[in-house]
């Protein structure tokens, strides 16, 4: 019986505490299984370290990327001083760059942070979303490796040590400029500039997404004067000295960008008017580089940024359920719900177990990543870089889209409350989660890419042993169905003709590479279930 009472008593407090003491490592069971199932031995100092950072990932930090995702937060900027200098200051919250120092100071890539300890201190940073610290880990890990195969100069050694272990406790931001104006993934169009002045080369011409514009250093792609091909250069934003100055090294920052999501991120215009930059790696080999290394950090991170998303949607949503009382039943005993809370959780943890796994096999990646496809070597070693290459894609391309989905599903069990902007983070978390299927290849373009691969590397892997392989001791039958469609997908010619055929092949290798990559997350969700 409800009875009129004009001082309506209900309140959300009880829900509310939860949300406020829940801690994202030790309050999750399976995230510490799927840690203990993976790294072995090295289990105890992983947990140790995550118990440590999700003190902080989960209270202080959480709070802060609160705090900084409010319109009025939002970054701009100065592009003058009162003296008429141009500085181009990206204006932030102080409580960006405070987390930002904090979360830096944790020195993820650094040689003293083991790689699995480095992976799950992302994967609980991320759980608070992009907040202006998703997007520069992931660019600045992309750098390192970069540097760490090719630093060959007292310059890229510097920028490497001050990235990876920090230098006068100050830790350097990444960042990577690759898109222009003419197309962003098509990066073979670039026209940017550089230009050998003595022994120095100079950048001219301008980039149009640059994402983590506040960043200390770029990876950027250009053409060198004369050439097609597209070389690849790591650029500081201030020359030495010149940082406390607000001088910036030969470049202009034209605008920033009014984006979907990662709102609290610059992404930004920006010209080149001669910015000093240093080779990294053969001029011939940047697209190679880029796309093999320093992309395929961004891809295999949006993974684990994905699980990490609906990871928090999931956990506030089924809490929810357990709280709110609608016609008499708490919102959770309808079957709807709860058969919508399965398959939420089941979205959550394949995809955070898949991502593991992953992560797991390209750890023991012999030789570590190649810029391209690896055409030399023993056939093992050249199927294991083939397998990894298509299977970071396919994450990318299978865990983006199911992000958004999870992410709805989850703001729908919130009824009206769902898209409350500050009623939870979950409309902050869905619009991140829309940019992650854009950032580093938008779906079609990796799709495309798939499709050439397999037929490229078809001679020495057949599509048949790639399903085999990737989904060892899965599913027969599952199994057989994706070898013989993979065979006959991968026999169509290509995916370019302007054809109703070529149309229906294209939307049956979409679907095909969605079903395919869930497959290797439910084997992947086995495994850690035991």
């Amino acid at each position: 019986m409800s009875l009129p009472d004009r001082n309506n008593p209900y309140s959300f407090d009880d829900f509310l505490a939860w949300r406020k003491a829940v801690d994202y490592y030790a309050d999750d069971p399976f995230i510490q299984k799927v840690v203990k199932h993976y790294t072995g031995d090295k289990w105890e100092q992983t947990d140790q370290c995550a118990r440590r950072i999700s003190r902080k990932v989960s209270f202080r930090w959480r709070d802060f990327a609160e705090i900084i995702a409010w319109p009025e937060k939002r970054p701009y900027m100065m592009h003058y001083d009162g003296h008429h200098h141009r500085i181009d200051r990206i204006v932030r919250p102080a409580e960006t760059e405070i987390m930002e120092k904090e979360v830096f100071a944790e020195a993820m890539f650094s040689a003293k942070t083991p790689p699995w300890v480095r992976l799950i201190k992302m994967y609980l940073i991320y759980q608070n979303g992009e907040a202006c610290i998703a997007c520069p880990i992931t660019c600045t890990e992309g750098l390192v490796a970069i540097l760490e195969k090719y630093a060959d100069s007292t310059d890229t050694k510097h920028i490497l040590a001050h990235c990876k272990e920090g230098i006068d406790d100050d830790f350097a931001i990444g960042a990577q400029y690759l898109s222009e104006i003419q197309g962003g993934s098509d990066v073979p169009a670039n026209v940017l500039e550089a230009v050998r002045e003595g022994d120095v080369w100079k950048l001219y011409g301008t980039k149009f997404f640059c994402s983590a514009t506040h960043a200390d250093y770029a990876v950027v792609t250009a053409k060198p004067s004369g050439s097609e091909e597209v070389a690849l250069f790591v650029v500081p934003s201030w020359l030495p000295g010149d940082k406390a100055k607000e001088v910036r090294n030969g470049c202009t920052i034209d605008r920033i960008k009014w984006k979907l999501g990662t709102s609290e991120l610059t992404t930004a215009e920006i010209t080149y008017h001669g910015a000093v930059a240093y080779p990294v790696g053969p001029l011939a080999r940047g697209l190679a580089n880029v796309v093999g290394i320093v992309l395929t950090y961004s891809r295999l991170t949006v993974g684990l940024s994905c699980a990490a998303f609906m990871t928090r949607a999931v956990r506030e949503a089924r809490k929810y359920t357990e709280f709110r009382e609608a016609f008499g039943f708490r919102v959770g005993q309808f079957p709807m719900v709860t058969g919508q809370l399965r398959s939420m959780e089941k979205s959550a943890k394949r995809t955070t177990a898949a991502a593991f796994k992953l992560y797991d096999e390209f750890l023991r990646l012999e030789g570590g990543l190649q810029g391209g496809m690896t055409k030399d070597g023993p056939e093992t070693a050249k199927k294991k870089q083939f397998e990894i290459r298509e299977l970071i894609m396919l994450q990318k391309i299978a865990a983006s889209w199911d992000a958004t989905d999870v992410i709805r599903a989850a703001m729908s069990i919130f009824g009206g409350h769902g898209v409350i902007e500050d009623f939870s983070c979950l409309p902050r978390l869905y619009r991140d989660a829309a940019v992650n299927e854009l950032w580093e290849g938008p779906r079609n373009v990796l799709l495309t890419q798939m499709h050439r691969d397999f037929q490229r590397a078809s001679k020495w892997y057949s599509p048949t042993e790639f399903v085999e392989n990737i989904l060892k001791n899965g599913d027969s039958d599952v199994i057989d169905r994706l070898k013989a469609e993979i065979t006959e997908l991968v026999a169509y010619p290509d995916l370019f003709q302007p054809d109703d055929k070529t149309i229906m092949i294209c939307e049956r290798w979409d679907r095909f590479c969605q079903r395919l990559y869930h497959a290797y997350q439910d084997q992947a969700l086995k495994e850690v279930e035991g």
